[in-house]
């Protein structure tokens, strides 16, 4: 047996993990198990509740997806999982199907903005596993489609999204319907007290996980804030793009303003796709398959997209508007630097948003690299930049960089 195979089986073995999915692990040459799921996954195997809280892109669909199937395989049952978006609900579907497809596993995803009847035809096929967005899965429950009597597990993903898009009251009725003797595991990047009142009545004696804390980022992204007026933002970007090669993420704050956005990027010749509310499923769907299989090289994406992207080896993630939340900040710049890899995250602020970015700072305990930028460089001309009081000049093509550090106190503040 070759060493690298033999690490496999020796780091998932030891967390319990039975030789079929040991050897499904091996086909999907997943080495050694992320941190949250060295943690999870001997938690949820003993059929303990649990809360689990790992930022973005830690692994977090095996952590409760090998466990989920493990019970499953053993004992008759079906498994639940609740997601707040539709494109996170088929990343989680996706995933759970390379996992267990080979032993004999079958999902159906139950989510907005697909024909209602090819979700029947699904049912029809007696799923092990519902994955779904609340409201399609109360659509179905009132039409008589689905009985959530033989729910074994119930894992609820993205937690404290669900909470920020009003889904209480949508969940508080699912879990009515579900039986009080089963597992429930609850993963989230942040933990408010919405959730806390949830776990202490839904949940039985939850043990509490953390493999990072709230508003931690990702360790290998190199991260910069670019200041310039509002104006400039559109010059910058496409200097950017010149200098990055690689798939390039580029966040907006409204949808209106990717959709401007991404047509002025075609109009330059840029291969480019969006992503936002105003698009239909399967126009989102089309985008952010292009995206996987570099069709385009540039997403623009809204922050209704920030956690369902799940796309490897995204070189540079670009805020071109600043989150009006600054826990969106962790969870856009963590499209990049995946898997222990390096990334880029740039941001674009204006003068005025000094306060935004010490939010941002003040949440990742982190100060960040800023650049200061007067005046975007114009063909033939030597740009003048200013940088905390002083005017220096760079040549043409070179951009100042501050040493990493907060914004002075702005006036009249």
């Amino acid at each position: 047996m070759p060493p690298q195979t033999k690490q496999i089986e020796l780091n998932f073995k030891g967390l319990g993990v039975s030789q079929d999915i040991l050897n499904v692990l091996k086909n999907l040459k997943l080495e050694t198990p992320t941190p949250i799921q060295e943690k999870s996954i001997p938690v949820a195997l003993a059929g303990q509740d649990m809360i689990g809280v790992a930022q973005t892109g830690t692994g977090k669909t095996f952590a409760f997806g090998i466990p989920m199937i493990e019970r499953l395989l053993i004992e008759r049952g079906q498994g639940l999982v609740l997601l707040p978006t539709r494109e996170l609900a088929m990343q989680v579907d996706e995933n759970l199907r390379k996992l267990g497809s080979r032993l004999g596993l079958r999902t159906a995803a139950l989510i907005g903005g697909q024909a209602i009847g090819s979700q029947v035809q699904s049912l029809k096929r007696n799923p092990h596993i519902f994955i779904c967005t609340p409201g399609r899965l109360i659509d179905h429950l009132k039409r008589g489609w689905v009985k959530l009597d033989h729910i074994k597990v119930l894992v609820l993903d993205e937690a404290d999204r669900m909470f920020d898009m009003g889904f209480a009251p949508q969940i508080e009725e699912i879990i009515k319907r579900i039986p009080k003797k089963r597992q429930t595991l609850l993963f989230s990047a942040t933990m408010p007290r919405a959730i806390l009142r949830l776990a202490s009545v839904h949940m039985n004696m939850p043990i509490h996980i953390e493999v990072a804390p709230p508003g931690t980022t990702v360790e290998c992204v190199d991260q910069e804030v670019y200041v310039m007026r509002k104006e400039d933002k559109y010059m910058q970007l496409e200097k950017i793009l010149k200098e990055y090669k690689g798939s390039v993420l580029v966040f907006t704050r409204t949808k209106h303003g990717a959709k401007h956005l991404a047509n002025n990027l075609k109009q330059s010749r840029h291969e480019v796709a969006e992503i936002h509310s105003n698009l239909s499923f399967n126009q989102r769907k089309e985008s952010m398959a292009g995206f996987k299989s570099r069709k385009y090289r540039i997403l623009i994406a809204t922050d209704i997209a920030a956690r369902g992207i799940d796309v490897t080896d995204i070189e540079l993630v670009v805020n071109y508007d600043l989150p009006d939340d600054s826990e969106d900040y962790v969870h856009r710049i963590g499209r990049t630097a995946r898997a222990g890899t390096k990334g880029k995250a740039i941001s674009f602020a204006t003068p005025d948003q000094w306060k935004d970015i010490r939010d941002i700072e003040r949440l990742i305990n982190k100060k960040l690299t800023l650049t200061k930028f007067a005046e975007l460089e114009q063909a033939g001309t030597r740009p003048t930049f200013k940088r905390y009081g002083r005017t220096m000049s760079f040549g043409r093509g070179a951009a100042p960089r501050s040493r990493p550090g907060g914004f002075g106190r702005r006036r009249g503040r």
